[in-house]
């Protein structure tokens, strides 16, 4: 730990408590919380996630004084011994799959040529087929979701969905899976690839379980924070 530091350089300190290590570093609110600021947050964890079980805290975690951080750590502490335990041994695969938009051909043909309406029958009219297209949309993403579920057998799931770039719709999946089959996983993935041949893939990972962790402490933020150097926290991890 001793070569790990946190943002901006600023060096960061183990908290004991009971059967967790809070890990921490100073911070002044003239520093600005930029996205480097995110960038070190992020390395921190990532460093600390090699060697231990972590629960990321939400970057911009803020605590006013030390006793604040001892306040949430006590209050919170039986959350986190659930979450150590749940997350002991697992890591997250991130997949990103973008596939075409089913509905793009319909938009077209339904588009009008002027600005659509907002009243009447033609706004009802385009009400309903907003609606049908969604559902549409919705059933052909949750479709490729259980193909992926069917493929990688993950421990558990986040997925979410948006429309991207004309026409096309990104899939972004959280895989939670044991540590020791991240090879596997990746076979699986090679497989996936060549079999979802109207998909495009993206595969990183393994990452801490950032999708699967329970938020639990309340964010302070730096303009709360007033003068003063104050704890920023990284993770709890497991002593």
């Amino acid at each position: 730990m001793e070569a790990v530091t946190g943002i901006q350089g600023n060096q960061i300190f183990l908290y004991p408590a009971s059967d967790l290590a809070v890990i921490v570093s100073e911070y002044s609110p003239s520093e600005n919380l930029n996205h480097q600021a995110g960038v070190e947050h992020a390395r921190v964890i990532s460093d600390c996630f090699k060697t231990s079980t972590v629960l990321p805290f939400r970057f911009g975690t803020v605590f006013a004084d030390d006793e604040s951080l001892r306040r949430s750590i006590r209050s919170n502490q039986r959350q986190f011994i659930t979450n150590i335990e749940r997350l002991r041994g697992k890591a997250e695969m991130h997949l990103k799959v973008m596939l075409d938009d089913c509905c793009r051909n319909q938009l077209h043909r339904y588009a009008p040529p002027g600005p659509l309406p907002t009243v009447g029958k033609a706004y009802l009219s385009n009400l309903r087929e907003s609606a049908a297209l969604q559902r549409e949309r919705q059933t052909k993403a949750r479709a490729v979701t259980v193909q992926m579920h069917r493929m990688f057998l993950p421990l558990a799931e986040e997925v979410s969905c948006k429309r991207v770039e004309p026409g096309k719709m990104l899939l972004d999946i959280a895989h939670l899976i044991d540590s020791g089959g991240v090879e596997r996983y990746q076979n699986k993935y090679s497989s996936a690839s060549v079999l979802m041949k109207d998909c495009h893939m993206q595969l990183s990972g393994p990452w801490p379980p950032y999708h699967f962790v329970h938020r639990l402490t309340h964010h302070t933020s730096p303009a709360a924070a007033g003068n003063g150097v104050r704890p920023s926290a990284h993770l709890a991890a497991s002593a």
